[in-house]
């Protein structure tokens, strides 16, 4: 059976979530042609605003991966200007925000996983990476061996987990608030019909006038700024998290390189 979706724009007989992603990627390469139309060495209006938006993920790179991490800013920066543009787009009556469809939260979340693990490979190389699903390296051979059965499939798990995780928070969070919205515009809807049928004189216009104002002030001034509040922290969550993944798989081996003296012993040997 179709499951019901509440009333949007003719799509055309294509999914909404495809639709309305085309919808984000056209409004955000319109604004990034604006930005960069007329560049000035002292930023103004939607240049100013474009740059401080990618300065303040190239922070973020810099805070979580460090300087290595900078070659993946496209990425980041990519993923996180589509899931807050398509939680937005969720806010403007007759649209459904992309977000809203596991379709689109899953892609977002394969994309993530399996770049990781390409950076992770292409930095350590293959049999260097697959050794930190084992663990660091504890005791003598016999004990890395049956701490390593212990703890690779814990591993194999976190890592199958990390797309379910990044799929289902975003897609939950913002399918609750579009139903939530929902719920409330139907509310309004009803209650300032009711008022208006007269069929119930005095007493309607006044519970239908009064719940009409109420549910308006409570969607516009609560409602709507949680929205948006919502809709930011759920893009900044999903790029901390994946910028988190891509520092792991960056990060170096757990066993010191060959030939390498630790700082300390080498002063213990030269007292």
């Amino acid at each position: 059976m179709q499951a019901l979706e509440p009333p949007v724009f003719n799509t055309f007989g294509l999914p909404h979530h495809v639709a309305f992603s085309w919808v984000v990627m056209a409004v955000l390469l319109a604004l990034a042609g604006a930005a960069a139309r007329r560049r000035a060495l002292v930023p103004t209006g939607l240049q100013n605003a474009m740059e401080a938006a990618l300065e303040f993920v190239l922070g973020l790179i810099d805070d979580v991966i460090g300087p290595e991490g900078r070659p993946y800013f496209p990425l980041i920066a990519t993923l996180g200007l589509y899931i807050f543009a398509s939680n937005l787009l969720g806010l403007i009556p007759g649209f459904t925000a992309p977000t809203d469809n596991v379709n689109t939260t899953a892609s977002c979340a394969i994309v993530v996983f399996f770049t990781y693990h390409w950076i992770g490979i292409r930095k350590h190389g293959l049999v260097a990476y697959l050794k930190h699903f084992a663990g660091p390296p504890v005791g003598g051979v016999l004990a890395r061996i049956v701490f390593g059965l212990l703890m690779t499939p814990i591993e194999l798990i976190s890592h199958l987990a990390r797309p379910l995780s990044l799929t289902l928070r975003l897609f939950g969070n913002m399918l609750g608030g579009h139903i939530l919205l929902s719920i409330v515009f139907f509310m309004t809807v009803g209650l300032s019909t009711w008022a208006l049928s007269g069929t119930v004189g005095v007493l309607g216009w006044l519970i239908g006038g009064v719940g009409t104002v109420a549910t308006i002030a409570f969607t516009v001034g609560f409602l709507f700024p949680l929205k948006l509040l919502v809709a930011f922290l759920q893009a900044f969550i999903f790029c901390m998290l994946s910028m988190l993944y891509i520092a792991g798989a960056l990060e170096a081996e757990h066993e010191p390189a060959h030939g390498h003296v630790p700082r300390g012993a080498e002063a213990g040997a030269h007292p």
